[in-house]
C-alpha cells in the first residue's frame, strides 16, 4: 500500500496537456475555460497515489507536487486523539 500524500498544483505552471487528468481523474481535472488542471482532492484516496505519482512524471511543466502527508494530521471534524488524558 502507498503511503498518504498531500498534492498540490501550480495554475501557473500548467500548460494543459491533460495528462494528469487522463492518468488520475478521481484527483485532477481541466478548467473547461482556459484548459489549465483543476485539483479535485488534495488528499487523494490509497488507491490513487501510484496514478498521481505518475501524473506528477508525466507533467510537462512540473506543475504537480506531491509531499507525504504526516500521519496524524488532523482532519476537519475528526476528533483529535492525539491528546493524552
Amino acid at each position: 500500500m502507498s503511503a498518504a500524500v498531500r498534492v498540490g498544483v501550480d495554475r501557473d505552471l500548467c500548460c494543459g496537456a491533460g495528462n494528469c487528468v487522463v492518468t488520475a481523474p478521481e484527483v485532477f481535472d481541466q478548467d473547461d475555460e482556459d484548459g489549465l488542471v483543476l485539483l479535485r482532492r488534495a488528499e487523494p484516496p490509497a488507491d490513487a497515489v501510484d496514478r498521481v505519482r505518475l501524473a506528477v512524471e508525466l507533467c510537462p511543466t512540473g506543475a504537480i507536487s506531491v509531499v507525504p502527508r504526516p500521519a496524524h494530521s488532523a482532519v476537519a471534524g475528526s476528533p483529535d486523539t492525539s491528546a493524552t488524558p
